[in-house]
């Protein structure tokens, strides 16, 4: 199954760039490099960098060439300013290997993680063994699937616990351009 076999769009609206949101929208790699960002970087900051690097390697980000480049060719694409996240280089380390497992695990499609499966404890097993994800970043992008890609996943909202709510918890509730702005807010409200 070829990476862009399978028609795929979403509604998440998180990066502020139309494009980039296009990207991680119509793209499963872009959505899982995206996920794998998010962390000690803003939101917009992680679901904006798959855009970035794609432009960086050619216009595309496919499994198989990302796990067929030279890691220090990647390391550079995502150093080079702006920087794809606060420690580029290590992320490129991890998106280099997540993609590695992608093509040993799944021939390179990044969707067959989750495409034909309809068991929700399935799918989640399955993030978890990606590298760079652990319980927290499975959960998420599980509602992820469920809520922005309209995935039919019986059982989710026991595997993911609060995030299944319709209260802005995570980037899994992004689905309007003011929806960032809302979440911040409450979070804010949150620390007070």
């Amino acid at each position: 199954m070829s990476e862009q076999s399978i028609p795929w769009r979403g509604t998440l609206v998180v990066s502020g760039d139309t494009d980039a949101d296009e990207l991680i929208n119509t793209n499963p790699l872009a959505l899982l490099i995206g996920m794998l960002l998010d962390q000690q970087v803003p939101l917009e900051w992680a679901f904006a960098a798959p855009q970035r690097l794609a432009q960086r390697l050619g216009g595309n980000l496919e499994a198989t060439q990302i796990a067929e480049l030279n890691p220090q060719f990647l390391e550079a694409a995502a150093v080079e300013k702006p920087a794809i996240h606060r420690f580029p280089a290590m992320m490129a380390r991890r998106i280099h290997k997540m993609c590695e497992y992608l093509v040993d695990e799944y021939g390179g499609d990044p969707a067959a993680v989750w495409i034909a499966e309809t068991d929700a404890a399935v799918v989640y097993e399955r993030l978890l063994a990606l590298p760079g994800f652990g319980p927290n970043k499975a959960q998420i992008f599980l509602t992820i699937l469920v809520k922005r890609f309209d995935q039919q996943l019986p059982g989710w909202e026991s595997i993911v616990g609060e995030y299944a709510t319709e209260d802005l918890r995570s980037v899994a509730d992004l689905g309007d351009p003011d929806a960032l702005r809302r979440l911040r807010e409450k979070r804010r409200n949150q620390k007070r």
